[in-house]
């Protein structure tokens, strides 16, 4: 409700003191500029604010606050006008006033595309914007293809975007023959996997689930599978399971030096598959900082750090399969980074490359050499081509609030 008020009637200090004091938890609101400027220098000169004592000043300039909203540091910079020139009137604008080309509407496509995706980094949300109209010809995105990516940062700071849009365990050090201490050496070719397990948190004693992360080197191809624990009956089928899904051969698993991949079972299943396997060195802690890196961009970033119940892992592991690993190869872009050696042999990265996984695949030259029986090049343009980045974050974001609210639900119960 909106009420005007007339206040001809208050001419002593004492009556705005009161009405001070009344107003508390009122909200008052101004409609004009100009309106509240003259207002302000009527009452100031009405009140002979300049006259007055410091005490009676202060009840004044707060009044001037509760009416108009203003800040102190406002109120008085306005004062001051009035004491220099006399009267108070809005500044003309000095500033060059720049052309708006984005608007209302192409903020909210941001934070739609955000809300999906969770907010990534500006490369990669600038990558599907792009590829929103100039790949999958959605008109929306034409002005938001060629955004900054600065720019995109500074729209995600608007009142706009803004409304609408959790135990550690060192690992121990074991002494064991099983895989070679050394990096692995991809040389531009798909299928050399680095790989790491994710713990879903303890309560109470209890342990809950954990994923398995693995990421392709070369092309950041990364499958996630969730398993109810790391031990061999559990690990071993979720290995079978998650190497099948890669759309290529898999040449090399590297792994920290954990014991649920450093193990004769495990070593076995690689050496079925022909796979050579791999550990990290001492004191190099970048040997496996790839996977890692995903850990918390990707599988944090999706399921948190609280506790999941392990009796949820094969339902999470069916929201992988069915939805999550498929929009990491199509639709998430990944940054590649650009690498130049100086001359004292100091190698520098930049990152100016932003593709899908699949889209980085199908760039390399030899591509149709290392993909899997019964995978084409056709086939993973289709499923690329089936789905706009957007529509399958989307799906994927409702998906995944079914799935906790499920959960949520039979903890609560």
């Amino acid at each position: 409700m909106t009420i005007r008020m007339n206040d001809d009637s208050l001419i002593t200090i004492n009556q705005l003191q009161e009405l001070i004091k009344l107003s508390h938890g009122a909200a008052f609101v101004r409609h004009s500029r100009t309106e509240a400027y003259a207002w302000i220098g009527q009452t100031l000169g009405k009140f002979r604010y300049f006259a007055e004592s410091k005490k009676n000043r202060g009840i004044i300039k707060t009044y001037i606050r509760t009416m108009t909203g203003y800040s102190d540091a406002q109120a008085d910079r306005l004062i001051q006008r009035k004491k220099e020139i006399g009267h108070i009137q809005p500044r003309e604008r000095t500033q060059p006033r720049f052309p708006c080309l984005y608007t209302p509407a192409d903020i909210t496509l941001i934070a739609a595309v955000d809300n999906a995706e969770g907010r990534r980094t500006g490369g990669a949300l600038r990558k599907t914007l792009a590829d929103m109209y100039q790949v999958y010809g959605d008109t929306r995105f034409e002005r938001l293809s060629r955004i900054s990516v600065s720019h995109l940062y500074n729209l995600r700071g608007t009142r706009i975007y803004r409304s609408r849009s959790a135990t550690y365990t060192p690992t121990p050090t074991v002494s064991t023959s099983i895989g070679l201490r050394r990096k692995p050496q991809p040389h531009g070719q798909p299928g050399f996997l680095r790989v790491d397990s994710v713990h879903q948190g303890d309560l109470d004693k209890q342990k809950g689930l954990y994923h398995i992360n693995l990421v392709d080197e070369v092309t950041q191809t990364e499958i996630v599978v969730t398993v109810e624990g790391i031990s061999e009956r559990f690990l071993v089928p979720a290995l079978e399971a998650a190497l099948e899904q890669f759309p290529f051969v898999i040449r090399g698993f590297h792994s920290d030096n954990g014991s649920e991949f450093i193990n004769a079972v495990v070593a076995k299943l690689l050496n079925r598959l022909m796979i050579a396997q791999t550990k990290s060195r001492s004191r190099r802690t970048n040997d496996n900082a790839l996977v890692e890196g995903k850990n918390a961009a990707v599988v944090r970033h999706h399921f948190g750090h609280a506790h999941i119940p392990k009796t949820f892992a094969s339902v999470i592991n069916d929201f992988n399969q069915q939805y999550l690993n498929a929009y990491l190869f199509f639709h998430r872009s990944c940054a590649f980074a650009e690498e130049s050696t100086d001359d004292r042999g100091k190698i520098t990265k930049v990152y100016r490359t932003y593709l899908t996984p699949c889209e980085k695949l199908l760039s390399l030259p030899n591509a149709a050499d290392c993909l899997r029986p019964g995978i084409t090049i056709d086939g993973l343009k289709r499923r690329m081509m089936a789905k706009t980045h957007l529509a399958a974050a989307e799906e994927m974001q409702a998906a995944k609030n079914i799935l906790f609210k499920e959960i949520h639900r039979a903890m609560v119960h």
